[in-house]
């Protein structure tokens, strides 16, 4: 830089030198200047024209001296690794882009509006999507089912949806969302048709199973109960087989109850209901056939309402879910515990809430505690004549009332069963304001 400036300098020096002899020292500096201006304007206009060009790969570097070759290396050395920098970029995105192409599982991503930016070819083999026609489209204006509309407008994607695919009925796809950046999703699609047909017929061979079980059994009920009411007629080794096989043809019809409840919740479609339930009157009714049941043991069952709330939803499913947690309660809570039922609002919506003193429950079985059949202590289970399948009830008809079951418990310590409603369900019913009190 001090060597170009002092040579300018000098130029311009020696112009002005030039002119002072001559006797026109001022004409002299003013040439000095201007071929200068004329020398720097055009070695300007040949860095736009390269530049203009940006093409490094084919276009030579202009020609300059002094400061303006080393300022014209410098952006070509720039301008080649910022080149290179980009081929290396094309190159990964390329490689992304084929690799997520052999993907048999759609993916999609979409910006914060949830419009459509990039998809790979299974999305639009699965969805129907068109490229380039759909980009840019909103995917609620695609795929139009009010289910996944619901779904994708929430942000609740905890669990994955599953629905008929938009362009064959036959075949179904299980849809992952995943939030990132700045409110973006990322869509994962998947074909589950397999995986889905597999569990139809699982849940047609229970429903069937038990149907066909339940005949026969109803006889032999029938012919025990009888024999029952004759003990004392009957030779007195007879007793006590009797007996044993009546209790085991009970705990048979309570399990049949159950898959044909469970199979029904699982198979049949889901309609919102539009009539309210009176949750006070629903808590009021199961909390006394709790507390009958409960006499034996001298525990103490209380009832706290504390909301006006009531519930849209099937009242038959809502008993039968909250029964099934008031009433585990009573099994498992020892002899002069506690358990209270509560119906109380908060932020978020409203919770039915059941906490009791027993036992408690180990954490690693409070994951599992709502698949079918599954026991934390078996023992317990069998000597209380549960069927392990009121928790899965309990998850698919809350499930079904767009809520969810929360577990909370430590050993020792008792435990709480929340079920939590969102606000959606909620309706106030001015007219049962003065029944919500607490029993």
């Amino acid at each position: 830089m001090r060597h170009f400036v002092g040579r300018q300098c000098l130029i311009i020096a020696a112009c002005a030198l030039l002119g002072l002899f001559s006797g026109h020292w001022l004409v002299g500096l003013t040439i000095g200047l201007g071929v200068m201006l004329c020398w720097q304007l055009w070695h300007m206009h040949k860095l736009v024209r390269w530049l203009a060009r940006n093409n490094v790969e084919y276009d030579d570097v202009p020609e300059g001296k002094g400061l303006w070759g080393d300022v014209f290396d410098e952006l070509y050395r720039l301008n080649r690794r910022s080149h290179d920098e980009q081929q290396r970029l094309r190159a990964i995105i390329a490689r992304i882009q084929d690799s997520t192409a052999a993907l048999r599982d759609g993916v999609i991503l979409l910006d914060e509006d949830g419009t459509l930016e990039w998809w790979n070819q299974a999305a639009s083999r699965l969805l129907g999507l068109r490229y380039p026609q759909d980009r840019g489209q909103p995917i609620t204006h695609l795929i139009r089912r009010p289910d996944f509309v619901r779904y994708f407008e929430q942000c609740r994607y905890q669990d994955p949806l599953e629905i008929p695919a938009p362009a064959n009925v036959r075949q179904f796809l299980q849809i992952s969302i995943t939030l990132f950046g700045k409110g973006d999703r990322l869509m994962l699609v998947q074909d589950v048709t397999r995986l889905h047909n597999l569990e139809i017929m699982r849940q047609d061979f229970v429903a069937n199973a038990s149907h066909e079980l339940r005949t026969p059994l109803t006889v032999i009920s029938g012919y025990l109960e009888t024999l029952g009411d004759h003990l004392d007629q009957l030779p007195r080794p007879w007793v006590r087989p009797i007996q044993q096989m009546a209790r085991q043809a009970k705990r048979m019809e309570n399990l049949i109850v159950d898959l044909l409840t469970l199979s029904r919740l699982e198979t049949s479609q889901v309609e919102y209901p539009h009539e309210p339930v009176n949750v006070s009157a629903l808590l009021r009714q199961i909390v006394n056939d709790a507390e009958s049941l409960s006499v034996d043991k001298g525990q103490t069952v209380t009832l706290d309402i504390r909301s006006p709330l009531q519930l849209h939803g099937r009242e038959q499913e809502l008993h039968s879910a909250f029964s099934n947690l008031v009433m585990n309660a009573v099994k498992y809570t020892p002899d002069e515990g506690r358990i209270q039922v509560r119906w109380y609002q908060d932020g978020d919506g409203a919770c039915f809430e059941v906490e009791d003193d027993g036992v408690g429950i180990e954490a690693d079985h409070i994951p599992r505690l709502t698949e079918r059949f599954y026991r934390a202590d078996p023992s317990r289970s069998l000597e209380s004549g549960g069927t392990g399948l009121g928790l899965a009830i309990v998850k698919h008809v809350l499930l079904r009332h767009e809520s969810s079951l929360h577990i909370e418990s430590e050993p020792g310590q008792g435990s709480i069963f929340r079920a939590r409603f969102p606000a959606n369900m909620l309706v106030e019913i001015p007219a049962l304001r003065d029944e919500s009190t607490a029993d």
